[in-house]
């Protein structure tokens, strides 16, 4: 019951990790406020889990939608104690094809996203003299570049810049800003990432999702639940003396 007391605000939980991330928080003694674009899907989430979760609508690429959905939160759960910023999409492309307009909207989920809910709910913690946690969803793919994978692997590395400069900046008010890094994780999304890479790279479908899953030093392919631990050690007592830091959870795929 590390968490005990506690309420959180996760994005983009009415399915995957970010729905795992929830499950865990409960379990872990926290109330926990389901945000997603899709507010049926969060309902249908925040039922399955029971009393302890709420949902609320949030799109984050949109400051009103920010704005409310936090009110909501709050409204339900009377403070947030704990922010994760899991909400994200995926694109691919090679380079020469790369669009505005794709960047555009990977750039406004990703990294705005993730900088104005963190800013919204840093407010609110400093405001009421909340000592929060604030975690990121970065990705290894952060942590380099990949050919087919520009934009998206750029607005990671930008995540993780974002946290290290909110983590130096927010400590000062108690709050500790931290993120981390997944590897390939297994879940829905990965059908539509092996769409993208049997399309540009002439692959059947589920080749590359086997190929990435083998190439894990660990045997194979993540799960939402292999992240769950470092998402509740971050947001307890034992991680007090943890700033900034971005940690990867990949199954041994990259060292940093």
């Amino acid at each position: 019951m590390r968490l005990q007391g506690k309420n959180a605000l996760i994005t983009g939980a009415g399915r995957g990790i970010g729905l795992a991330f929830a499950k865990a928080y409960v379990a872990e003694g926290a109330r926990v406020a389901i945000a997603d674009i899709d507010l049926a899907r969060a309902q249908a989430a925040a039922a399955d889990i029971g009393e302890a979760a709420v949902a609320v609508k949030m799109n984050v690429a949109e400051q009103a939608s920010i704005d409310a959905g936090l009110s909501d939160a709050i409204a339900a759960l009377g403070q947030i104690d704990v922010l994760i910023n899991n909400a994200a999409i995926f694109t691919a492309a090679p380079f020469a094809e790369i669009t505005r307009a794709d960047y555009q909207r990977v750039f406004d989920i990703n990294v705005a996203g993730t900088l104005f809910t963190m800013q919204a709910v840093a407010s609110h913690m400093i405001d009421r003299g909340i000592k929060g946690r604030i975690i990121n969803m970065a990705s290894q793919a952060g942590r380099r570049g990949e050919s087919l994978v520009a934009v998206y692997c750029a607005s990671k590395a930008a995540v993780i810049s974002l946290t290290q400069s909110a983590g130096l900046n927010l400590i000062q008010h108690g709050i500790n800003v931290n993120a981390i890094a997944p590897g390939v994780v297994d879940g829905e999304h990965w059908d539509g990432v092996d769409a993208f890479f049997a399309k540009y790279e002439g692959k059947a479908p589920g080749q590359k999702k086997k190929e990435v899953g083998d190439a894990v030093p660990f045997g194979r392919m993540g799960t939402a639940e292999d992240l769950t631990g470092m998402a509740v050690f971050l947001a307890s007592a034992d991680a007090a003396y943890v700033v900034a830091q971005t940690y990867n959870v990949d199954g041994g795929n990259w060292m940093s």
